[in-house]
Order: C-alpha cells, then structure tokens, then sequence
C-alpha cells in the first residue's frame, strides 16, 4: 500500500499532467505546478474561472475573462491576478485591456456615471472606445530612471475616443476643442472621472496626453490627482 504522502505525489502528477492552457511567462515548474492545482482546492474566483464573463470582477456588464498572472522580471511591473475587459456596459473596447480588478471597476463606473450622463442621448448611441494603452510595463512617460508607470502595474488606461453606432467618432485629439459640438460633454465627463480614479489626466495637464485621457487607480495623499 503506498504511503499517504506517495498518494498525494502521484496524485499532484496526475493533476499536472492533465491541466492545459496558457503558462505563466517566466514562472519557474513550481509556479506553474501551484497555478494549476490551487483551481482544484476552491481558491478565488480569479483563479478558478477561465471563461468569458458578463460579470467579471463581480460586475454586471463588465465582460472579459481573467487572465494568469503577469510575472515581470522589471522591478515594479506585473499584475498579481488580471483580467482582460472586452466589453464595459455593452461597449466594445477597441483592444482587449488588461487590468486589476480595482482599475476594471472603476472604468465600468466612469462609462455608467460619468461618460453616459455627459452626452446625454447620445450616451445610448456609444458602441465602442478607443483604447491606445493599458497594460505595458514602462517607466512614466517613457522617461529614463523614471518610476514605473501604473500601467505597468495594470493600473491604468488611456482612452482616445468615443465610437457612435453610425460611424462617428469623438476624439479628444480634435473635439476637446470648445469649437466642436461633444467638447463640453468630454471636458464633463472627464472632470468627473476625478475621483472614480486615483489620476485623471487629459489636454493641457502636462503635455503629454494631448489627444488622450489618462485614468488610473493609483492613491495619492488627501485627494486624488486630477489636471
């Protein structure tokens, strides 16, 4: 009769040999061993489910799927337990973006109660954003010795247009100009995502998101930072 602790060895084999999918890049044999047997000992939702989901994060019509851990061997950078949002209120994201939940959350909150109200009816004709950046391991603004940037934490998306159901698209390159139709429903709707967000940043605030709005879940002493 094999000893209780052979059982568990032969048992631990045949779970690894079974389990497929994705690899961790850059995990060693024991971190992925852990990664697919903890599904099996009823840990957290993160890591048990793999499918698409209309309620990911725990929030109705946020859609995606998470995703394995992001492992960096750049200091600062990685994502402990991402998702991947595809769809954030039944609007489709340009590119698929990865985030922590937190960050999720919160642009499903800025789509319901910031960006929607801001364009009155026209909220309801939005099918689609514009999603230039999201996770990427860098340092802020690309600048050498820089911190890394929250987006190399999945902190952090950039948002550059709103897509409209007949082709229409409202860029904060060319309409957060006062001249155009949709600048006060950008200008409101981005002033209201100080607070959903840690950081919020967009035209004029330090020349280096001239044509997109910056949010982030980073937490910043007192109150949140918001140009």
């Amino acid at each position: 009769m094999l000893k209780p602790i052979a059982v568990s060895l032969v048992a631990l084999t045949v779970l690894t040999a079974c389990s497929g999918g994705p690899r961790v890049p850059g995990a060693d044999g024991v971190g992925r061993l852990i990664g697919r047997v903890v599904p099996f000992m009823g840990d957290s939702p993160t890591q048990v489910s793999r499918g698409a989901s209309g309620n990911l994060c725990g929030v109705a019509g946020l859609e995606g799927m998470p995703i394995e851990p992001i492992i960096s061997s750049t200091s600062g950078c990685g994502v402990a337990a991402p998702v991947q949002v595809t769809h954030v209120d039944g609007i489709k994201l340009s590119q698929p973006a990865t985030l922590d939940c937190q960050t999720a959350t919160a642009l499903h909150k800025w789509v319901t109660q910031a960006m929607r109200p801001a364009l009155g009816r026209t909220g309801d004709r939005v099918v689609g954003l514009r999603v230039p950046a999201h996770y990427v391991c860098r340092t802020r603004n690309h600048r050498p010795g820089a911190p890394v940037s929250e987006h190399g934490k999945g902190r952090a998306i950039d948002i550059s247009a709103i897509l409209l159901d007949d082709g229409e698209a409202i860029t904060v390159n060319d309409d957060w100009s006062r001249l155009s139709r949709h600048s006060r429903a950008l200008r409101q709707m981005h002033a209201n995502a100080c607070g959903i967000f840690g950081t919020t940043l967009g035209p004029g605030s330090d020349g280096m998101h001239e044509n997109h709005f910056h949010y982030d879940t980073a937490q910043h002493r007192g109150a949140p930072y918001c140009r």
